[in-house]
């Protein structure tokens, strides 16, 4: 997947410039071309599928890393971080929940959400242009793609517009209307079913889209509204299926050398053998939130330096219970790092704005993970979006708040508990509801789940500084697509 997408990430990207450069007549030619390729000619092959499957699968790269970190600052578990009060300043103010509609990390996340749809709609325009073995299989992940691409969007922004089989093409967003939360999950909801009724359970190629990841984003989505029963059905379904296991040693679970390994559901792909610049960072193959997380100016053994965002706090710390083994595969104390190594005193780096003093140890840049030169931009470490241990997690929590199993979600709980070296519980009731929000905090801290985790269960304002009831749940659409758009969309509210 990696090489493939490298090679062809740019297809959708240049078909519209070419349409657009052999349409226009050329009085001193008047032999036909040899060649040419235009969007409506394009689905001539299984190829052509293919390809227009990759560039849609290739904005998974610049959509997981920022929402990842996105998410994270976001929540209670990290400051922003970074070089000063003013650096990368969409970042600084989600973290104080004094975000506006002219946020440049919100358009981003808007616009490369509606981009991995619009290339999944293009797929779907002409799904019956061309007939081949294997068209269910590339429309069932081109059906997992646009419903993981929408619950993006409805969980950052709530109502969006909805455009489903054809492309929006530029000055056409004012016909599509924002549409209730409501019907953007029953979307993603038939997406989601369309795929695990068609996808294999094993792909040939690392990175696509399996039955059991349809399962599990499903049973997330039933999670999100509350619907405990089918988030519990779909979820276990992942569970007893056989494919998928608690990776034994967690310390090394985030390591390149482990990625795509049997705890993992879905992961995303990074490659860092093609270079990248900040002036794009959706064009780069490698994983840019590497080194936003890495620690400004260092120079020592093991790590590389990066930019000291995303900066862990003191509070997540301290609610790792004593002996847990995640704590430090999770969390570098930088200062008892360096006071451990063989030559301390020749260890340096730049306290960042926000030094807490603490780094996200399974995101930081490493020394030899890049072809590169550049391993900030280029980092080969794949995102591991949903893992095993989420997906026990999750269905904890429906068996339990659905009051359908205590049993059996103290049972899985216990399970990613045993794996950390810590004991077992035996609680139930609204204790076991704790311990599982609980868990899910220590287990998946820096991995982008926390403040929606906090947002769908209500917690949100009780634990985020800043946040306010009835605004922060969801964040504003971006003000120049509502320009866009012909002014045609209301804002969320509470967002001027």
């Amino acid at each position: 997947m990696k090489i493939i997408m490298k090679r062809l990430k740019t297809v959708l990207l240049i078909l519209p410039a070419l349409l657009l450069a052999m349409s226009c007549e050329d009085e001193f030619l008047d032999a036909p071309p040899e060649f040419e390729i235009n969007s409506e000619n394009f689905f001539n092959s299984e190829e052509d599928y293919d390809r227009a499957l990759v560039a849609t699968y290739d904005l998974l790269a610049a959509v997981g890393y920022l929402t990842t970190i996105t998410g994270e600052i976001a929540s209670d578990n990290s400051e922003a971080g970074g070089e000063s009060a003013i650096d990368v300043i969409g970042w600084q103010e989600i973290n104080l929940m004094d975000h506006t509609p002219d946020n440049e990390q919100l358009r981003s996340i808007w616009n490369w959400n509606y981009a991995g749809i619009n290339r999944a709609n293009y797929i779907f325009e002409f799904r019956d242009k061309t007939d081949f073995d294997g068209r269910v299989q590339v429309l069932a992940e081109t059906s997992f793609l646009r419903a993981f691409y929408y619950f993006q969007l409805v969980k950052w922004f709530g109502d969006v517009p909805m455009p489903i089989d054809q492309r929006v093409l530029f000055g056409e967003s004012s016909s599509y209307p924002r549409v209730p939360i409501a019907e953007v999950y029953a979307q993603i909801e038939t997406d989601l079913t369309f795929a695990v009724e068609n996808l294999p359970e094993v792909q040939a190629q690392l990175g696509r889209a399996t039955r059991g990841a349809a399962l599990a984003l499903l049973g997330k989505v039933h999670l999100y509204q509350g619907e405990f029963t089918e988030a519990a059905e779909n979820l276990q379904a992942v569970i007893n299926s056989g494919q998928y296991a608690l990776f034994d040693d967690y310390s090394t679970l985030f390591l390149n050398d482990n990625e795509n390994s049997i705890e993992s559901v879905f992961e995303i792909q990074y490659t860092s053998v093609q270079g990248a610049g900040f002036d794009c960072l959706q064009c780069s193959e490698g994983n840019v939130m590497v080194g936003f997380n890495g620690i400004r100016g260092y120079d020592g053994p093991i790590y590389q330096s990066g930019f000291s965002f995303n900066v862990p706090v003191q509070e997540l710390v301290d609610v790792f219970e004593d002996g847990d083994l995640r704590f430090r595969p999770t969390i570098l104390d930088i200062d008892q790092f360096i006071s451990e190594q063989p030559n301390p005193s020749e260890i340096t780096f730049v306290e960042g704005f926000d030094h807490t003093g603490y780094f996200q140890n399974k995101y930081l840049p490493r020394l030899g993970e890049s072809e590169m030169q550049d391993v900030n931009l280029t980092n080969r470490t794949n995102i591991r979006h949903i893992r095993f241990s989420d997906v026990l997690l999750m269905a904890a929590e429906a068996l339990n708040r659905g009051q359908i199993n205590d049993g059996q979600a103290l049972d899985y709980l216990n399970r990613v508990r045993d794996r950390a070296g810590l004991g077992e519980l035996n609680v139930s009731g609204n204790a076991l509801t704790n311990a599982i929000y609980q868990e899910r905090r220590v287990e998946l801290a820096g991995e982008g789940h926390r403040f929606f985790d906090l947002v769908r269960t209500g917690r949100a304002a009780d634990e985020i500084e800043g946040f306010v009831t009835g605004k922060h749940e969801v964040f504003p659409i971006p003000l120049i697509e509502i320009e866009l758009a012909g002014s045609v969309w209301p804002q969320n509210d509470n967002y001027n």
